[in-house]
């Protein structure tokens, strides 16, 4: 069970704009480098599906996920479930809740995300990824499970 990364974004100031790299470097306990959300307990990370935000008809990055992901299913992943992402662990700290932004995108959009909206993640172990890397189980999960 894994996927790809299709997209990674960083953004600099809270509300900023989302910049598309080509790859991340992600730092223990704190989150990815140069990103504005690098320090927080619960949203270090945010990955989202692609094939959710194609349904929804937006683009990569326009819900303010940091890693896009093809073909692995995300949402509703239990807390505490780990992913290797490249070379970085992430640890899910939970579902990412819906707010009003998401009607700003699409009306009725903030509904119809609830349990979608993306997985918010901590940097367990820390490591860089890229377009291209795959995400899945971390090894030590994997083999529990």
């Amino acid at each position: 069970m894994s996927g790809t990364i299709t997209n990674i974004f960083i953004k600099s100031a809270v509300g900023g704009a989302m910049q598309p790299v080509n790859l991340a470097q992600a730092l223990a306990n704190k989150g990815l480098e140069g990103d504005a959300n690098i320090g927080k307990r619960r949203r270090q990370v945010l990955l989202i599906e692609h094939e959710t935000i194609t349904e929804w008809g937006l683009a990569p990055g326009t819900v303010r996920e940091n890693v896009t992901v093809r073909n692995l299913a995300l949402a509703g992943l239990p807390e505490g479930t780990r992913l290797q992402v490249g070379s970085a662990v992430l640890e899910v700290t939970g579902d990412c809740a819906p707010c009003e932004f998401m009607d700003q995108l699409a009306a009725g959009l903030r509904a119809k995300s609830a349990g979608r909206r993306g997985t918010l993640c901590r940097v367990v172990t820390g490591g860089t990824f890229a377009i291209g890397e795959l995400v899945g189980l971390a090894a030590s999960v994997a083999a529990a499970g």
